[in-house]
This record gives C-alpha cells, structure tokens and sequence, in this order.
C-alpha cells in the first residue's frame, strides 16, 4: 500500500535575523519545501531602529538573516517595504495615541505587513505559503480549511498577536515552531546544532522603531508637547502632563501626581481625553469593565452566526478570561463573566474557543463597573 508524499511547496521564509525564523526556516527546507529567505527592510533609516538584543529589522539584523540562509543553503534576498511599514504600523501608532488610544504595532505589522504586503507579493511571484517563527498551530480540518490555535507550548504562544489573518491568509501561512513541546533553551540548542550563528542572540522586544525605547519621547517630537491637567474622579486638578498621548488606561507609574489620595492607595489612569488634554486618575477598581465595544473584527474563518461563549485575550502576554461575545450592527459586543482591569481602548481583544482562535477586533468603549466622572 502506498500513500501520497506530502506536497512539496515554494515557501517564503520571513527571516528576521532572530533565532526563530532562522530555526523555522531551516525547518521548512528540511521538511522537502522549496524554499527562499527574505528579509523586510522596514527603516527608512535603520540606525534608528533598536540593534542588538532589542531589534529586528536592523541592518545588522539582515546580515544575521544571510548568514543563516547560507547555513540552511537557501537564496536570500531583501525586500524594501519601508514605506509601507510606515504608513501601515508607525503612522498608525501615531495617529492612534493622538487619538488617546493605545495601538498594538506588531499586531498591526503581523497584519498589514507580513500577511498582507509581503504574502501578497509572494503570491504574486509564485510562493506557495509565507513561513515565520511565530509560536502557533495550523490545524487542517475535514473540508480542507484552516483554523488557527495556540501554539502547543503556551508559555511561548503568540497566537494572539496573529488573531488578525483570516482564512485566505491562513490558507498561505506556516508555522514550523508552533506544534513544538521545546523550550527556548531547546530551540537554541536545535539552532546551533545547525550551525545557526543566531544560536545565542538575545531575544528582540518592545518596539523596534522606537531607537531608545523612550515611548512617550517618541511621540513628543512627532506630537509636540502639550501641557494638560491630571484631574481625579471629581475633576479637582492633582498634577500636569506634558501630552496626553503619553499615558495609557491602567498606567501607575509616572504620573508625577504631588497631592496623595485621600485615601493614601496609588492612582492609576482611568481616562484619556484627547479633546480638552486631561487625564483622569483614580482608584483600581475604578478600572474594573464588565463589557466593552470592539470594532473592525476579523475572522479566522467563517463569522460566528450568533452570540456565543469564549475566552478572551486582552493583550500580548494575558490571560484568558470568560465571555459572551455576539456582533450587533457590525460591531463586536463583549460582556465579561467576571470583570477585568486595564482594558485599553486601540488594543486588540481575541476571542479562542478551546485553543482555537475565532478572530480578532479592535476595542473602541468599555463599560465600567463604576463610571468615571
């Protein structure tokens, strides 16, 4: 009896110059796939992006991508989509914090860059699929769709900065270190078994375009300053700010507040109003929502037909928490079984069932347990 041999095909492995994509790449050549290296240039002036332990699309970053293409023994090129990078993912996180929201750039580069511009392109040119070192799983069902779920590791999964592609994309994506009960240590160790150069860098992290990762400096010099008031709940002033665009729900630190609480507890960031340029501290549970609006939402796969219940994740590296979700009006509505804290409008909520991510939306309001003055 003889079965099929899997299906050999023209992969486009997106090479950071991380440790990750190198090790996926090298996996997917190894797998029998055809495959071809590239790296985003998305700077157009990369010494203004992190280096080192801190960045991932560096110059220095391409040149370790090349590198380990020539390991693995795979072409390697580097595409040039600068200009795309930042009228998608940087003017967007500018214009969000403008707006006193808080964006979330690597969700938004996973969408409009890496399975938009560059799957597009691919595509275009004949690949296949786009394969990336996400942490996350690809699971074929019955009738030849895709539905994407957490990666098997969950210290290490990343489905929720994914939760944006939708079935199309899915159907062209591959992620070879998604289905891996490994460690870090472990996957280091693969890759210098390999002879992976990238064996022992230091993870990226934070924001790769922000050089000295002083976020709200950033903003200054593209937003200006703009002296505001801190007020609490009564709207009796306690501080000033130099730009509300600098402070995000749920923020303690930094408020350079001089008169105490009366209650001698810690105030937090209750509201942002880019309006009048005031920000609103109080206490924590003030912060407590118990529903929220969430609007533009991506599916991974068909929409759901009706209300129904989920877990959701609230951000990069939470937990998962219980809920009712259902669209009204296009929009997605979400009530919490319990409620939760520092839920910022401009990040993303992703809806799982089991391990199955649903699809992704960006939240607009949120209801408070206790409404702010």
């Amino acid at each position: 009896m003889t079965t099929d041999a899997p299906r050999r095909l023209r992969v486009l492995a997106a090479m950071s110059g991380g440790v990750d994509s190198a090790v996926a790449a090298a996996r997917a050549a190894e797998a029998g796939h055809d495959v071809t290296g590239v790296h985003l240039a998305l700077s157009e002036n990369p010494k203004s992006f992190r280096t080192g332990a801190r960045g991932c699309c560096t110059i220095e970053d391409s040149h370790d991508a090349r590198r380990a293409a020539d390991v693995i023994g795979i072409p390697f090129y580097v595409w040039d989509l600068a200009e795309r990078f930042r009228e998608d993912v940087v003017e967007d996180f500018f214009a969000e914090y403008e707006a006193g929201r808080t964006p979330n750039p690597c969700l938004r580069c996973n969408e409009k860059i890496k399975f938009a511009a560059l799957l597009d392109k691919a595509l275009a040119l004949g690949f296949d699929a786009v394969c990336t070192g996400h942490y996350a799983t690809i699971v074929e069902r019955p009738d030849g769709g895709r539905e994407l779920h957490r990666a098997s590791d969950m210290a290490k999964d990343q489905s929720y900065v994914l939760g944006v592609l939708d079935d199309q994309q899915l159907a062209h994506a591959m992620f070879p270190l998604g289905d891996t009960l490994t460690t870090k240590a472990e996957i280091r160790e693969e890759a210098a078994r390999r002879g992976l150069f990238v064996a022992k860098k230091p993870d990226s992290h934070d924001i790769c375009f922000i050089a000295d990762g002083d976020t709200q400096a950033f903003l200054a010099k593209r937003l200006g300053r703009a002296e505001g008031d801190i007020v609490d709940e009564s709207g009796t002033k306690v501080g000033t700010h130099e730009g509300a665009y600098g402070f995000t729900i749920g923020q303690r630190k930094g408020l350079r507040i001089g008169t105490p609480a009366p209650d001698g507890k810690p105030r937090y960031v209750l509201d942002i109003s880019p309006v009048d340029n005031t920000v609103t501290v109080g206490p924590a549970e003030s912060l407590d929502v118990t529903a929220l609006t969430a609007v533009r939402p991506r599916w991974c796969g068909a929409a759901p037909t009706g209300p129904g219940t989920y877990t959701a994740q609230l951000r990069a590296h939470g937990g998962e928490t219980e809920v009712t979700a259902g669209l009204v009006d296009g929009e997605l509505r979400v009530t919490f079984a319990e409620p939760v804290r520092g839920v910022a409008p401009g990040q993303a909520i992703v809806l799982y069932d089991g391990t199955r991510v649903v699809g992704s939306a960006t939240i607009a309001t949120t209801d408070r347990a206790r409404a702010v003055a």
